[in-house]
């Protein structure tokens, strides 16, 4: 089942994800292709995505590394108006609320399927 994947794989996973996260909030925005949506729910997905496996695998010490990312994010929003974009604390607020939705969602999957998933 792809739960059992995720959870397999969820080190690999995250760290594409965060790699990923990195490059493209690092990237100069005129080089950015454009997407549909917004700017924060982009941010929300990317950091939703980027918790979801963690959160499934729940390996040992998982809500400091939860908090890792929280940081990262922070991170990254001071480290934009060097690389020729904004920093936003909007956009570090819709990267949390990502990972907490992502946490939630990751719980329930796992309410739900965890007869199959052990």
């Amino acid at each position: 089942m792809m739960i059992n994947l995720i959870k397999h794989y969820w080190f690999i996973i995250t760290l594409f994800l965060l790699t990923a996260i990195a490059t493209l909030s690092l990237w100069p925005a005129e080089y950015l292709p454009q997407v549909p949506g917004s700017d924060k729910s982009h941010h929300f997905i990317s950091y939703g995505a980027l918790i979801l496996p963690l959160a499934l695998r729940k390996p040992k010490h998982w809500l400091w590394i939860a908090l890792g990312f929280a940081a990262f994010s922070g991170a990254i929003e001071l480290i934009q108006p060097y690389v020729n974009r904004y920093g936003e604390w909007l956009d570090m607020l819709a990267n949390v609320m990502g990972l907490a939705c992502g946490t939630i969602l990751a719980k329930i999957i796992t309410h739900f399927f965890s007869g199959s998933s052990k």
